[in-house]
């Protein structure tokens, strides 16, 4: 078999609508996408706009491509690590709409502290003993995307400490 990108073959591009929807189910078998982020892979310049969008209309009816199961796969893969900001701002550059944010944000907001409390001990031993530390504890968890109130209750809390199984 010809590498795709060999310079003898003429185009490596999809040109119809039966290979634009070979590569859609491809990139859809492997992961779920959002409809713009299937769009943005599956946009070149040999195809038609109209072409791509009546393909992703299709698979949206078939059940195939769904933003709603794609917020619930890229929350439940994220939340482990990440805060509520963080997974939000994903998904909102993911051009997820605003009821599925809505949705998503409320979901993740009853587990925040309990999950920043987690992440918190994956790399901390001990509650901040000084500023430094309170300083480093403090970007850490909001690198990871958690909200300053968050933050603050779980760091003057005394709980941070005890391991619940």
């Amino acid at each position: 078999m010809a590498w795709p990108y060999h310079p003898m073959i003429q185009s490596a591009k999809p040109s119809d609508a039966a290979t634009l929807r070979e590569q859609a189910l491809r990139a859809l078998s492997r992961r779920e996408y959002s409809r713009q982020e299937l769009a943005q892979k599956l946009t070149t310049d040999a195809v038609d706009n109209s072409l791509l969008q009546t393909l992703l209309n299709d698979l949206e009816s078939e059940g195939l491509l769904s933003d709603a199961r794609y917020v619930e796969a890229l929350v439940h893969v994220r939340q482990p690590r990440y805060g509520r900001q963080k997974i939000l701002h994903e998904l909102r550059t993911k051009g997820i709409a605003e009821n599925l944010l809505l949705d998503a944000d409320a979901a993740l907001r009853d587990t925040e502290y309990e999950r920043a409390r987690q992440v918190w001990q994956k790399k901390f031993t001990a509650l901040p003993k000084n500023t430094t530390d309170q300083a480093r504890q403090w970007r850490y968890l909001w690198s990871r995307g958690f909200d300053a109130d968050t933050i603050k209750k779980l760091l003057k809390s005394d709980l941070a400490l005890t391991d619940e199984a």
